[in-house]
C-alpha cells in the first residue's frame, strides 16, 4: 500500500514458557515489547469480554481524541511531508476516520448479536449459532501515505471487535507518529491501547510480537516478510498492500470525461495512494486524445506548483529520487512524456515537487510498467479489444483495485466478473474505499484479508461455531452399545442415497 523503509525479518525462538499469556510459549523473550504486549493480554483477560456499550464508548473516545488533535495532527502531517495539502489531509485523515466511527458505533450490538446457522441435516436435531468475540491484543503497523487513516481506520475495527491494541505508526512520518503516540496516550489507558513508536529495529521487533491478530499496511515485499514473522507465532495477519492498479477506459466511452473522473484518484495525495490509478489503457489511437485531455484537466486544476496550497509533496528524498528515476528510464526506451507545469516554473531546490506527468508510448521493458509508481506519473497504454485489455490485467499480479469505464451496465459487468482485483470501482476511482459497507482489502500480492465496517469488526473477530443440542436425542446414545450387525448396510444405503 506504500514503500516504506525496508525491513529485516531476524525473529528468533524460545522456548522459556510465559505464565501470563499461553501464546507468549514460542516468542522471542529478547523482544523489548514483550513485557508491554504481556500486560495487555492480562488486562484483557483480567477484563473479560466487553459488551457494546463499552465498545461505543471506546468508540466515542477514540472519536473525541481525533478531533481534539485534529489540528495538531494536521501540522504533523504538513512537517513530515514537507507540504500536503491541508484540504486533503483534513478529508483523508482526520473527516474519514471521524465518519468511520461514527458509522461504526451504532452497528455493533446488531454485529454481536449471535447468528442463527443455515440449516444442518447432519447436525439435527441441534441448532447452531455463529458466535463473534473478540481475538485479545491486535497489532496495527501502519503506512506513511496517509499515516493517520491507516492507523486509525484498522483501530475501529478492532475495538469495535472488543480487542486491546498496539500500534506502530510507520517511522517516514516521525512527527505524526510522535502525536498519535500523545494522543493514544492521553484518550486510553497503555493496557488498552498503546503506540509503540521507533525506527526500523522497532518495526522489526513489533512484528515478531506473539499477538493475536497482527495488521499490516505497506508494499508487498515487506509485507512477506510480516507474514514470515508473524508465521514463527500462528499469528492470524491481515495484509494491506498495493500493486499496479489498472484503469481500463471501454470502447465507447468518452476519453476526456474518464481523464476527469481519474483527477480524484491520481491527483489526491501527488498519486501516493495504493489504490490510485497506476496506469490507463485505452482503444488503441485514442492514447494522444487521453493525454492531451489529461494536461488541460490538470492544468486548469493546478495552474501552479510551486507555493499551491493544493500541492502535495513528495514524502522524502528517496522517494522523490525513485519516482523520477522511473520517468527518465521511460524517456530513455523512448517513451512520449508530457509533465504538466501551467505556469512554467522553475521548482526550487529542496521542494520535491514532480509535476503531474502523463506518458504514452510505453512497453513493459520500462519500469514505469514494471513497478507501483506511487507518484503523480500516469502511463498510457492503447489495446485492440476489451478482452485483450483484461487478458493483460490477468496476466499480470492480482491489483488492489481496478478501474473499469463504460456507459454498458452489462459490459461492466462482465469486466468485473472476469478479472480478479481487491476491490473495483466502476465510472470512477477510489470511491469504493469510502463506502463503509463494502470491505476494503486485497488479493493475492495486493493484500490478505479485508476491513471496514462489518468486514473490519469480523476480520478482527474470531467467529466461534456452537452447537445446541436438543436434550431429548443426542448421536452419542449410538454409542451406549456395540453398533449394531445392520449398522454398515444401512450406513452404506445412506452413500447411494446422497450419491
Amino acid at each position: 500500500m506504500s514503500n516504506p523503509e525496508p525491513i529485516v525479518d531476524s525473529a528468533a525462538a524460545a522456548n522459556e514458557p510465559i505464565t501470563l499469556a499461553p501464546k507468549s510459549l514460542h516468542s522471542d523473550q529478547s523482544n523489548p515489547l514483550l513485557p508491554l504486549l504481556e500486560r495487555q493480554r492480562q488486562a484483557f483477560l483480567d477484563r473479560g469480554i466487553s459488551d457494546h456499550r463499552q465498545r461505543a464508548e471506546m468508540l466515542t473516545r477514540l472519536n473525541e481524541a481525533t478531533a481534539a488533535y485534529a489540528d495538531e495532527l494536521i501540522r504533523a502531517v504538513q512537517a513530515d511531508f514537507g507540504h500536503r495539502s491541508t484540504n486533503e489531509t483534513i478529508v483523508t485523515e482526520v473527516l474519514a476516520t471521524m465518519a468511520e466511527i461514527r458509522q461504526t458505533k451504532g452497528k455493533i450490538k446488531k454485529w454481536m448479536k449471535p447468528k442463527r446457522a443455515e440449516f444442518s441435516l447432519a447436525g439435527l436435531p441441534g441448532s447452531g449459532r455463529l458466535v463473534y468475540q473478540p481475538k485479545g491484543v491486535v497489532g496495527i503497523m501502519g503506512a506513511w501515505n496517509y499515516p493517520v487513516f491507516l492507523v486509525l481506520s484498522p483501530l475501529v475495527g478492532v475495538l469495535a471487535a472488543g480487542n486491546h491494541a498496539m500500534i506502530k505508526p510507520p517511522d517516514v512520518t516521525p512527527r505524526t507518529s510522535d502525536v498519535l503516540a500523545e494522543m493514544i496516550g492521553k484518550y486510553f489507558e497503555p493496557e488498552y491501547v498503546t503506540v509503540v513508536t521507533g525506527e526500523v529495529d522497532t518495526a522489526i521487533a513489533f512484528s515478531e510480537l506473539p499477538f493475536d491478530h497482527l495488521m499490516y499496511t505497506g508494499n508487498t515485499e515487506v509485507g512477506r516478510k510480516i507474514m514470515m514473522a508473524a508465521a514463527k507465532n500462528l499469528t492470524p495477519v491481515t495484509l494491506e498492500m498495493g500493486g499496479k492498479s489498472p484503469t481500463i477506459v471501454g470502447e465507447d466511452y468518452p476519453v476526456e470525461q474518464a481523464a476527469k473522473r481519474m483527477l480524484l484518484g491520481k491527483c489526491v495525495n501527488s498519486g501516493q495512494t495504493c489504490i490510485a490509478p497506476d496506469y490507463v489503457m485505452v482503444p488503441k489511437g485514442q492514447e494522444q486524445a487521453f493525454a492531451d485531455a489529461w494536461q488541460a484537466l490538470v492544468a486548469k486544476r493546478y495552474p501552479t506548483l510551486v507555493d499551491n496550497d493544493d500541492v502535495t509533496w513528495i514524502v522524502n528524498e528517496r522517494h522523490y529520487r525513485r519516482i523520477n528515476g522511473l520517468i527518465e528510464d521511460a524517456r530513455a526506451k523512448g517513451a512520449n512524456v508530457h509533465q504538466v507545469n501551467a505556469a512554467n516554473e522553475q521548482i526550487p531546490e529542496g521542494q520535491r515537487i514532480i509535476p503531474p506527468t502523463v506518458i504514452t508510448n510505453v512497453n513493459d521493458d520500462m519500469k514505469v510498467m514494471q513497478e507501483e509508481i506511487f507518484g503523480p506519473v500516469l502511463p498510457v497504454m492503447g489495446y485492440d479489444s476489451l478482452d485483450t485489455a483484461m487478458r493483460y490485467v490477468k496476466e499480470h499480479p492480482r491489483p488492489l483495485a481496478l478501474y473499469y469505464f463504460d456507459n454498458d451496465r452489462k459490459r461492466a459487468d462482465y469486466v468485473m466478473s472476469q478479472t480478479i482485483s481487491g476491490g473495483a470501482t466502476v465510472n470512477d476511482t477510489m470511491l469504493h474505499i469510502a463506502h463503509e459497507n463494502l470491505p476494503f482489502g486485497g488479493s493475492g500480492p495486493s493484500g490478505l484479508g479485508a476491513y471496514h465496517g462489518f468486514h473490519g469488526f469480523k476480520e478482527f473477530s474470531h467467529v466461534k461455531g456452537v452447537l445446541y443440542q436438543r436434550n431429548w436425542f443426542s448421536p452419542s446414545l449410538f454409542m451406549a452399545r456395540p453398533y449394531p450387525k445392520r449398522a454398515q448396510s444401512v450406513l452404506r444405503r445412506a452413500i447411494k442415497l446422497l450419491s
